[in-house]
């Protein structure tokens, strides 16, 4: 794991613990408890903005690479739990690669053996 990898992944479990909410709240009160001392200047009302945009810029990347880590992780799970079943349909291994006309033949396809009884639908396999 590279140093990104590393350091995104630590600020992100960092950031989704209560505390960093809680300090998060904190902030925001001192800043608007300040407000009457600033005489709620422009200035005063810039600190909040720029350092909330900041914030908001930098962890958009940092959710993004987070959740592209997980989401990988968690497809490789999966297509290993397909690849492992015999009566799976492995089709749907690197389903998220497919395109969008693919994916919305296969919904109609799991729509038709879902709406069949039971003893009619088969497994995925034999629906190759």
């Amino acid at each position: 794991m590279n140093f990104f990898d590393r350091a995104a992944h630590y600020i992100a479990r960092l950031m989704g613990h209560p505390a960093a909410f809680v300090l998060a709240c904190l902030a925001i009160v001192i800043w608007g408890a300040l407000g009457p001392i600033a005489g709620y200047s422009d200035t005063w009302q810039l600190i909040i903005n720029t350092s909330t945009t900041i914030v908001t810029f930098l962890m958009v990347f940092l959710i993004q690479n987070t959740q592209n880590r997980d989401s990988h992780a968690l497809h490789l799970k999966i297509d290993e739990l397909l690849r492992a079943l015999d009566a799976a349909d492995t089709r749907l291994v690197d389903l998220e690669e497919r395109s969008e006309q693919e994916l919305e033949r296969l919904q109609e396809h799991y729509k038709r053996l879902a709406g069949e009884p039971a003893s009619h639908a088969g497994t995925g396999a034999q629906a190759k």
